[in-house]
């Protein structure tokens, strides 16, 4: 069995630490907007938690580099990975930084295909959903003429411009909230058509499983009636060869006495 490198020890290692910090990531995120009145400690832990977890995976990301064989195909295939990085944690990027961030993760987990998949979907419909609210709320909040002002409204929002609905009664007034929005709809649209593109090479997948099951049959089928053949043959070749024609049995007579012999001619 072949060694794993140790570019793949050390991410099987750090893929349980980096999820944790990627969590922490998102509540140090979450909290200065759902709560901005709380204390300005509470402000303060969370953007050096923030640091934190971008200066753990800055150094994540420069020792696989390290450790990689070819880097320029590493930063060339791990482009995400460098996106998580180098971008910075001001407000505005601060949802990409974090949507990276997460994906980076997801990337990384050891899962089936189907579930990989799966996982992908309703993590980014969850992921987008909530931190697209937060988004929009951080830059709608003071917004003077802005229509959105608390975390409920931001997430029907949220919810109704990812499903493309739009009703308009919550609308973003500002150039960077209709950016989120586009971003937003664009990503709810990606989202329909993967689910859509999932559901129906599942059903495509099924029907090819089917008729390979009945193929097969076939196929047993048409073997047992060659034997069958063959063996038909063979009798008939076997039948050919004997001495003689062989007498007709007359099932009506009755059978001779036990212990009787036949007559000699």
């Amino acid at each position: 069995m072949k060694e794993p490198s140790r570019q793949a020890r050390w991410v099987r290692r750090t893929q349980a630490p980096l999820l944790v910090l990627a969590v922490a990531f998102a509540v140090a995120y979450a909290v200065p907007i759902v709560a901005p009145d709380a204390d300005p400690a509470v402000h303060r832990a969370c953007t050096h938690a923030e640091w934190v977890v971008w200066g753990a995976f800055a150094v994540d990301y420069l020792v696989r580099l390290l450790l990689a064989g070819d880097r320029r195909v590493f930063v060339r295939t791990h482009w995400l990975d460098l996106a998580a990085v180098v971008l910075p944690l001001v407000q505005p990027l601060r949802l990409l930084r974090l949507v990276a961030t997460l994906m980076l993760v997801g990337r990384r987990a050891r899962m089936a295909p189907q579930i990989r998949l799966t996982t992908y979907v309703a993590g980014a419909v969850v992921g987008l959903l909530m931190f697209g609210s937060l988004a929009v709320l951080s830059v709608e909040r003071d917004a003077p003429d802005g229509n959105i002002k608390n975390l409920g409204d931001a997430v029907w929002w949220s919810f109704t411009t990812m499903t493309t609905v739009g009703y308009g009664d919550h609308s973003p007034t500002t150039g960077l909230g209709r950016v989120l929005a586009v971003g937003l709809m664009l990503s709810g649209i990606a989202l329909l058509g993967v689910v859509t593109a999932n559901i129906a090479a599942w059903f495509i997948a099924r029907f090819e499983r089917d008729d390979q099951v009945e193929r097969l049959q076939l196929a047993a089928i048409r073997e047992l009636q060659t034997e069958v053949r063959a063996l038909r043959a063979e009798v008939a070749a076997l039948g050919g060869g004997a001495a003689g024609p062989v007498e007709p049995v007359d099932r009506t007579a009755a059978p001779p006495p036990r212990g009787a012999t036949s007559p000699t001619p």
